[in-house]
């Protein structure tokens, strides 16, 4: 498997662990410009590496950054400079000066005050208040930026960097909706909405109509277009795409989510790719909407194993020998 590039920028919900899968289904699919109308942290656009893209996001820190890797303002060793400083001035201060650099952040906008708070703020979460200031907590570790995390991130910002300066990319802080109207029918667009129906971390609300909005946008673009979302976890289903998405195909993935040490806490979500072409591994819609139904498989991909963490192994063991001392 080719080495996936991992972005600087911190964020929940970020495609890292879904680029593989994502990039498999769209092999051989040719088009002559990648865009996204929601780039996030951008791991999916900087895996496929397009050789032209327009990527977009409403979230302004995150087009700011990437436009100042793009012109060259911020280089890997200014980051590294910069975290090494800072981090320090963090552990000094047993983690106070995380919010003097959020402070500062949500008054300037500086890149690199928004780099250190993707990286040091709470479980990693991108989360704006009605003012638009980052409003996220500290994450509680003052030596957050020890030396080997710190080169870590300088060596992702150089990665990124290299693969922006060997492409013809356009970053635009705009509504998903302008991004819509800017699409041509040579296009692929690789959406990634706020899951409708889950928790949303994101710098806008996201609605119904807001995805019925990119549906037709989508559709009368008549470009060929993928789009992430959730089919299902042990809760329920995410009914929107048997209706707003009915028409499309439909691949998935299962994931487990680890909390915890015992098994019983390992929660299985179905993540899927819908698009409004076949890939490698898709069925229609209607066809899963059947499979679960009759509780069959909600599965297109092969069933993937997962080892037992060396901690939950021990925490097992643990539990097997008390009981046979009792």
């Amino acid at each position: 498997m080719e080495k996936i590039f991992v972005p600087p920028i911190k964020s929940q919900g970020i495609k890292t662990k879904l680029v593989g899968w994502i990039n498999s289904n769209i092999n051989g699919i040719e088009y002559k410009r990648w865009v996204e109308p929601f780039m996030g942290t951008g791991a999916v656009a900087f895996n496929v590496r397009p050789k032209t893209a327009l990527l977009c996001d409403s979230n302004p820190h995150l087009i700011n950054f990437y436009k100042s890797l793009q012109t060259k303002e911020i280089s890997s060793g200014i980051v590294k400079s910069f975290l090494t400083e800072e981090g320090n001035n963090l552990l000094k201060s047993n983690g106070e000066h995380y919010y003097i650099v959020r402070d500062r952040f949500n008054k300037n906008g500086n890149p690199l005050d928004f780099l250190f708070l993707s990286r040091a703020c709470f479980n990693g979460m991108m989360r704006f208040n009605k003012n638009g200031g980052f409003n996220v907590p500290f994450c509680r570790k003052p030596n957050r930026f020890a030396q080997a995390l710190v080169t870590k991130i300088s060596n992702q910002v150089e990665y990124i960097s290299e693969i922006i300066s060997y492409s013809d990319y356009t970053f635009l802080n705009q509504d998903f909706k302008e991004t819509l109207k800017q699409i041509n029918p040579s296009d692929l667009v690789y959406a990634d909405p706020p899951y409708l129906g889950r928790h949303v971390d994101y710098f806008d609300s996201w609605s119904e109509e807001d995805e019925i909005a990119l549906n037709n946008g989508l559709k009368n673009s008549n470009a060929k277009y993928i789009l992430s979302t959730w089919l299902s976890n042990k809760y329920r289903t995410n009914n929107y795409i048997f209706s707003v998405w009915k028409d499309c195909r439909i691949s998935t993935k299962e994931h487990f989510y680890h909390v915890g040490a015992k098994e019983d806490n390992r929660n299985a979500v179905y993540e899927a790719i819908l698009s409004n072409f076949e890939m490698s591994d898709s069925i229609a819609n209607s066809t899963m909407k059947k499979r679960i139904e009759n509780n069959e498989s909600q599965l297109t991909t092969k069933v993937k194993t997962y080892s037992t963490p060396v901690q939950m192994s021990l925490v097992l063991e643990e539990e097997k020998s008390a009981k046979l001392l009792k």
